[in-house]
């Protein structure tokens, strides 16, 4: 076991306020999320752009691809492949790379896949279902099933991949994907090696609030409100969705200007996200209220998990709680200095070194 220390375009609301919905959901549940396109009629993929709209710079020294792949529920997924360049004919490890929650892949997923590509991996940053360039209707809706479904679907498209050597394959969970990949991992067992960055619990803080602040009372009224939102969406026959997110009104905490720092700047500004200035399904949190994702953490074992952290992100404890529960091997690492936020972006913080060491070890 290790521990290592120390212009955007808001969209008025079609429900509530954005200081009602909060309140709605405890302490902020939707705080990390929001986008909407139009519903679609199918599971297909949106159009993909061929344009490079990433937020991060290309590297000319990785292959880059757009690529399409189905999951369990035949809803398509997009993603983009970056590839090592210099490398064909060579069967390599391989990383299936998602989040942050209410991200798409031209973020920070994509800056992981492409660094890690840079350093000899195959990697695929992908869209969830029903966000981005992904398919699925209605959009802007997360699923805890769904989204771990897709994390696996990744796995199925990398193993089938003529460049990946298919018992070498790993997977990088960001913010609210951690969870997801950590759920994902426990029960498929191609995965040999998963790492998380700032990692949430998505399934948790919709449940229970930050900091588990939130009451019994104050769950059973949110589950009321939302149950009842379910008939006027039957009615309407379409989801509302709730304020537009990221967008400061003034009063906020710290944690919510620093995502409006990368979500609502050229920073990391991107039109397809949820979280840059558009907006959940006002009833997404109801399938997380009872669908634990780090129920079978424990069984990951004896494969190995690294959990990264900032030492001063307000989601530090997601990481602490998931160590404690799993079992060896395990690491923890905590970045000094660092928030929740600078794990997006901040080539700086982000210790690349020590990712490319794990699977390098664990995917040999």
């Amino acid at each position: 076991m290790t521990q290592t220390s120390p212009d955007p375009r808001p969209r008025p609301s079609r429900a509530m306020d954005r200081r009602g919905l909060m309140k709605l959901t405890g302490a902020g549940v939707t705080a990390l999320a929001a986008a909407s396109l139009l519903p679609t009629p199918d599971a297909k993929a949106q159009a993909m752009t061929s344009d490079w709209d990433k937020v991060f710079p290309r590297d000319e020294a990785v292959d880059h691809r757009k690529v399409s792949f189905t999951n369990r529920y035949g809803i398509t997924l997009s993603g983009d492949l970056y590839r090592p360049r210099g490398r064909d004919g060579q069967r390599l490890a391989a990383l299936a790379v998602g989040g942050p929650f209410g991200a798409v892949k031209e973020q920070s997923s994509g800056l992981y896949a492409q660094t890690m590509a840079a350093r000899g991996f195959v990697a695929l940053a992908f869209d969830p279902s029903f966000t981005g360039e992904s398919g699925g209707a209605p959009r802007d809706v997360a699923s805890p099933d769904i989204n771990t479904e897709d994390f696996m679907a990744a796995v199925d498209f990398l193993g089938l991949h003529p460049s990946v050597d298919r018992e070498r394959i790993g997977a990088i969970g960001i913010c609210g994907w951690g969870g997801m990949a950590l759920s994902a991992v426990a029960v498929d067992k191609r995965v040999k090696a998963v790492a998380t960055s700032t990692m949430y619990d998505m399934s948790r803080v919709m449940s229970r609030g930050y900091n588990d602040s939130v009451t019994p009372a104050q769950r059973t009224r949110t589950l009321d409100q939302l149950s009842r939102q379910r008939w006027d969406d039957a009615r309407n026959g379409t989801p509302a969705h709730g304020p537009a997110f990221n967008v400061l009104n003034g009063g906020e905490p710290q944690f919510a200007i620093d995502y409006h720092d990368y979500y609502m700047t050229p920073r990391g500004y991107h039109a397809r996200a949820v979280n840059s200035g558009n907006a959940w399904t006002v009833t997404n949190p109801l399938s997380f209220m009872n669908f634990p994702l780090m129920t079978c953490i424990a069984e990951i074992s004896p494969r190995p998990i690294l959990l990264i952290h900032g030492e001063n992100a307000h989601s530090r404890y997601f990481s602490e709680t998931a160590f404690a529960a799993a079992a060896e091997p395990k690491e923890l690492v905590i970045i000094p200095g660092a928030s929740h936020v600078d794990l997006y972006d901040r080539v700086d913080l982000i210790p690349f070194d020590r990712l490319t060491r794990f699977f390098e070890a664990h995917l040999a």
